[in-house]
């Protein structure tokens, strides 16, 4: 039987085979084999050619991101890029939408995994346990640590307030913080506010002890946290980052730990990776991760399981379920 719909997988199914290999009862399944963006281009006409929909994780990909140049190449047949993240930043979802193809993401699956890795950072970043470690494998013991700070009574900030900055304000209280306050680009509603405050950017910068970012990154989130916010922040704020690594700039912010205007800071991803600023590598009042906020055997399974969720919800109903914000209303 020749099946008329087609599903690229770009990337790897890990742990979800299983649910995968389940797809192939109404989709051929194709593994992308091209090894670099030409002949990636060149096998869209040919091997790929009438693909309906593609399982896509960048990891490792030698094409690049799929924007705008990219997207000219698409054929007609596509209709569904189901991306097995919740970032979704190395997609021109814009582009996409404008060629009719859906975008779906990974919204909810990884909430948990990544504000559990947002909390160990605050904690660490506040008490400055990453100091301590690096001192213990010198051969130092604690008294090679200077003394950091309590969260109890501090100003929590949180800005971009989804589903993770909600989970990181719901594990956070019970370390005692003062206040937690938020911003983001809209107001939640009571229901989803709960007990946080919401406040304006500036605000937030002047208010938080703690400033965590868990927004998108995108063309209006790009340095958010630049040279002339992080002159907003307080004297020693603690600043702690899971979302995307640009959405901060790199060069500003080892510039604000170096004068000590940001005292500490906790991050699991970068602007470069896996290239870390090595002002920050030198830098002991620093934890660092690389980029373990979903590296779970749980939450990754349940990315894929979703990625493949709406490959066929696509596929047998005409609309993804975790279509991308921006392009809600167009299809």
């Amino acid at each position: 039987m020749t099946m008329s719909n087609k599903i690229l997988l770009f990337g790897r199914v890990v742990h979800a085979s299983k649910e995968w290999q389940q797809l192939s009862k109404i989709a051929e399944l194709i593994e992308c084999t091209s090894q670099s963006r030409e002949e990636f281009i060149s096998d869209l006409k040919t091997k790929y050619a009438g693909i309906t929909g593609i399982f896509c994780t960048f990891v490792g990909s030698k094409v690049g991101n799929f924007d705008e140049e990219l997207a000219q190449h698409f054929p007609a047949s596509l209709k569904y890029i189901a991306n097995n993240g919740a970032g979704y930043d190395k997609i021109d979802v814009h582009a996409m939408g404008a060629r009719g193809i859906q975008v779906s993401h990974t919204p909810g699956a990884v909430d948990e995994a990544t504000a559990d890795t947002n909390i160990f950072l605050i904690l660490g970043a506040i008490r400055n346990f990453g100091r301590g470690i690096q001192e213990l494998y010198k051969g130092n013991w604690v008294n090679t640590t200077p003394e950091a700070n309590d969260p109890q009574n501090k100003v929590l900030g949180i800005l971009g307030m989804g589903g993770i900055g909600r989970s990181v304000r719901d594990k956070a209280k019970v370390f005692g913080f003062k206040k937690i306050v938020y911003y983001n680009r809209t107001r939640l509603s009571p229901e989803l506010e709960g007990d946080a405050e919401y406040v304006s950017f500036d605000e937030l910068l002047a208010q938080s002890d703690i400033l965590s970012l868990n927004l998108p990154l995108n063309k209006h989130t790009r340095h958010i946290l630049n040279k002339e916010a992080l002159a907003k922040c307080k004297d020693g704020v603690v600043v702690v980052n899971t979302a995307r690594g640009a959405v901060i700039d790199e060069p500003a912010l080892v510039e604000a730990l170096e004068s000590g205007k940001v005292a500490r800071a906790g991050l699991d991803v970068f602007e470069n990776e896996p290239t870390i600023h090595p002002g920050l590598l030198k830098n002991s009042n620093v934890i660092l991760l690389p980029h373990m906020g979903t590296h779970t055997i749980e939450t990754r399974k349940l990315m894929e399981v979703t990625t493949i969720n709406n490959l066929r919800a696509g596929i047998e109903t005409g609309k993804v379920i975790n279509l991308v914000p921006e392009l809600k209303g167009k299809f």
